[in-house]
């Protein structure tokens, strides 16, 4: 795959969730790569922050294996040299129950040698957390 080294990120992103396979993802990464995603990690142990591509392949293996992928959309793209930010709209379903999730994610990117070298992602927590749950959460009414 030629051109901007996103596009082959997203390419192996897309086929290692959709074989459920890291493996798939790994040679995208370079070997010092930082990355953060960040959300509620008492609910989501794989998400925050990770140094190397040893660990972060751990942290999207465990992702692949919780999640099933439905649906990837990028909202919203801009490249520059050698970085990327794109807002995402992604559609899985939990593996552990089969309950859909729908959620919108902030992503940063840099790249060096056609490589991710960090990746910095906000997640839509509080949408993601009740669904997670499969119910609203009750917030005290502020002033």
């Amino acid at each position: 795959m030629s051109g901007h080294p996103l596009w082959t990120f997203a390419h192996a992103l897309r086929k290692g969730f959709g074989r459920q396979d890291a493996a798939e993802i790994a040679p995208s990464l370079h070997d010092d790569i930082e990355w953060a995603i960040f959300g509620p990690i008492d609910m989501f142990p794989y998400l925050g922050a990770r140094q190397g591509k040893e660990a972060a392949t751990a942290a999207i293996r465990q992702i692949v294996g919780n999640f099933r992928l439905h649906k990837f959309k990028q909202e919203d793209v801009v490249l520059g040299e050698g970085s990327a930010s794109a807002l995402l709209r992604c559609s899985f379903n939990a593996a552990e129950n089969g309950r859909p999730i729908s959620v919108r994610i902030a992503t940063f990117m840099r790249f060096r040698e056609d490589k991710l070298t960090s990746l910095r992602a906000v997640i839509d927590t509080f949408d993601l957390v009740e669904q997670a749950l499969g119910r609203p959460i009750d917030l005290p009414v502020t002033a």
